[in-house]
């Protein structure tokens, strides 16, 4: 995967803290520190995202549905 550099503008007690996590190498250096955390943020995002969409299921059909696939599924078994 290729990379891009950035700068950004931090505040002094958050680079103090990534600092830390280097010196007690939990990171590496500074950039993977920001970068783990820009990543678990944004995934973090999508699975609430996906949970708030999934919350606008009308539960009732969802079951209905599921229990239609059921039923032919059972008709496709051989009988024993």
């Amino acid at each position: 995967m290729s990379t891009t550099k950035i700068a950004i503008t931090v505040d002094d007690n958050l680079v103090h803290q990534v600092d830390e996590l280097v010196k007690e190498k939990i990171f590496a250096n500074r950039s993977k520190a920001f970068q783990v955390a820009i990543f678990e943020k944004l995934s973090h995002l999508h699975h609430t995202r996906l949970a708030q969409e999934c919350l606008k299921l009308d539960k009732a059909q969802e079951q209905a549905l599921a229990d239609e696939g059921l039923a032919e599924d059972l008709a496709q078994w051989p009988d024993y």
